[in-house]
């Protein structure tokens, strides 16, 4: 049986997240996603994953009154995988 890191995983869910963030920019600005524009999007995806993690707690609470996104939900999945690969890493060090 080969050796399998759990980090290794969740670095791979939360890229994917981030492709997937880029996807749906684009596809909310009603542009192709491919070829050289997929570095502007990934750009993009990253300023947004930025600015989610920067808004707040009270701003991301998916129990909150508003209705959440599709982008919102994606978002909100990658700050939880960034959140689990921080608390792997914490359980390696201790």
């Amino acid at each position: 049986m080969r050796y399998t890191d759990e980090l290794d995983t969740l670095r791979a869910a939360r890229d994917d997240l981030r492709r997937q963030i880029a996807e749906r920019l684009a596809l909310e600005a009603g542009l192709p996603c491919d070829g050289a524009s997929l570095e502007t999007w990934l750009t993009a995806a990253d300023e947004a994953i930025e600015a989610w993690e920067n808004e707040g707690e009270e701003a991301q609470d998916s129990r909150a009154f508003r209705p959440i996104g599709p982008l919102q939900d994606l978002l909100a999945n990658h700050a939880g995988l960034v959140e689990r690969i921080a608390d792997a890493l914490d359980r390696r060090l201790s």
